[in-house]
């Protein structure tokens, strides 16, 4: 009889079914069989046989048994092992196969084929490794921190073998090998989203995301004087960026606070800026203006002016007097022009920190 063996059995991914099996072979003389053998992770290949030996015996095997390490799982038709996933799947003259369903990491080892026959004792050996995907076993929560701060996140994985680990800033595409990805004094232009992905080969790259929220004080931009002319509706704007969302307040002369609903006015916020609307200027509407944003990390604020119109004096384009001979006409016109001034900017104010 004969069996035939791999010295390295294919290197298998979790889940996997592993067959086992001893064929005879009547009539031929036996060979010896090599010792077993190790070798470094390779990336996985289906049913990979290292190298493959054979031996073959002319005397009846009277017992023949499947061990692993040093605890048999079959000896002949009886079950030794109590793990469910074992089982028999051939025991005659010619072959001696069972089967393990389910693989998993704890599988991996030395598997030992050992028949009696009627002179001596006989072992086939072979050596199991299982690969296991990567996946994340841990990473760093959600985290929120002001402007300059120092952030550290984590990024743990496991896999067989050693998965490889890295960070990926998801708006940039900047990117860090390592389960650690250190951002000294950190700015608002490095928020968001951060990725980390691990990958081994064995499987499909497992990846998770941690969101970073950069705190930062209100900066005013985007403001301009207005020039209605009475009777006109008017629009003031302010606009700032900052996280948490600024709060906006609206003052007339650096001294009272305006309130919408009151004296014409309406004010109308949204998340980075504030709108003053006016829908019929009168004559107490003109004058200076403040916007103020403020959140927890300071405050914000910008002058805005509403500039009244009037009409230029009249401007003469002919002379006073003018001498004309007899049978002439005389055309006289005159033009009225707006004296507004050119549209400028209001004054942002300076950041107070709180």
């Amino acid at each position: 009889m004969s069996c035939r063996s791999s010295d390295i059995l294919p290197s298998l991914g979790l889940d996997s079914q592993l067959l086992l099996s001893w064929e005879g072979n009547p009539g031929v003389r036996a060979a010896s069989l090599p010792a077993p053998t190790t070798r470094p992770h390779s990336p996985p290949r289906a049913w990979d046989r290292t190298q493959e030996s054979c031996c073959s015996i002319d005397e009846e095997v009277t017992r023949v048994a499947w061990l692993n390490r040093s605890n048999i799982l079959y000896a002949g038709n009886d079950k030794w092992s109590i793990d469910p996933r074992v089982r028999l799947l051939t025991n005659s003259p010619a072959e001696f196969s069972i089967l393990i369903a389910s693989v998993d990491m704890w599988d991996e080892g030395l598997y030992t084929c050992s028949f009696q026959t009627q002179a001596k004792p006989h072992t086939a050996q072979v050596y199991l490794i299982v690969h296991v995907p990567a996946r994340i076993t841990n990473i760093s929560s959600a985290v929120t921190v002001n402007e300059g701060s120092d952030v550290s996140l984590l990024c743990m994985a496991t896999g067989k073998p050693e998965p490889t680990v890295t960070w990926r800033q998801l708006r940039d595409g900047f990117t860090s090998e390592g389960e650690y990805l250190e951002i000294t004094e950190i700015n608002r232009q490095q928020a968001g989203e951060y990725e980390c992905v691990t990958a081994n080969g064995v499987s499909l790259a497992d990846s998770k995301r941690v969101l970073i929220t950069v705190n930062y004080p209100p900066t005013i931009k985007d403001v301009k004087d207005a020039y209605p002319p009475v009777g006109k509706p008017a629009l003031l704007r302010c606009e700032a960026m900052a996280v948490p969302p600024a709060e906006f307040e609206w003052f007339k002369d650096d001294k009272h606070r305006l309130f919408g609903g009151l004296e014409g006015l309406r004010i109308r916020n949204e998340r980075t800026r504030s709108m003053l609307l006016i829908d019929n200027v009168t004559a107490r509407h003109y004058g200076n203006y403040s916007c103020l944003a403020s959140n927890k990390l300071g405050i914000s604020n910008a002058s805005l002016r509403l500039i009244r119109t009037s009409p230029c004096p009249v401007q003469q384009l002919v002379p006073p007097t003018t001498e004309l001979e007899a049978g002439c006409r005389l055309g006289i016109w005159i033009q009225h022009v707006d004296c507004a001034p050119s549209l400028r900017s209001g004054h942002e104010g300076v950041h107070t920190p709180l």
